[in-house]
């Protein structure tokens, strides 16, 4: 049976992911609000020294890129952003209340990252990892190429 994911953006992803959060027992505080929606008006993976500039500017006061980080660490363990390894950023994920190993198409040219899932592909990895005697706790899949609009150049 295939998985449905309700995908959120805008409002309703910010409300997923305060949801999301308070759920996994932690508060919805102003800074964190500040960090997601930074991170949402990226549009594409964004460091945590972008997302701090972000909300410096917003805020009109310095905010440490640590901060953020530290923010940044609690999304991902509540599933609210993904981390993209190659380009150390972040993107928020579109569907916070579906747990899925990431799959990311990231494009060399213009940086566009898109997200995928395919529990197929991510299950063989964890079997072909748990074969070697590995224990995988989240596969990252990162696949690097060029995307649609920069192929067609």
């Amino acid at each position: 049976m295939a998985h449905v994911h309700i995908l959120h953006e805008g409002n309703s992803l910010s409300r997923a992911a305060q949801d999301a959060l308070q759920r996994a027992g932690e508060q919805w505080t102003p800074m964190r609000a500040a960090v997601f929606d930074a991170l949402t008006a990226f549009g594409r993976p964004a460091s945590a020294y972008d997302i701090a500039e972000a909300v410096s500017k917003a805020e009109n006061r310095r905010v440490a890129a640590n901060s953020v980080y530290r923010i940044l660490d609690l999304f991902v363990g509540a599933n609210l952003v993904r981390r993209v390894e190659s380009a150390n950023a972040y993107v928020a994920n579109a569907h916070p209340d579906c747990l899925h190993d990431c799959i990311f198409l990231v494009c060399d040219n213009c940086g566009q990252t898109t997200h995928i899932d395919d529990d197929s592909v991510t299950e063989r990895v964890r079997s072909a990892a748990e074969q070697a005697g590995f224990a995988p706790v989240r596969p990252v899949i990162e696949v690097r190429g060029r995307c649609e609009d920069c192929a067609k150049r």
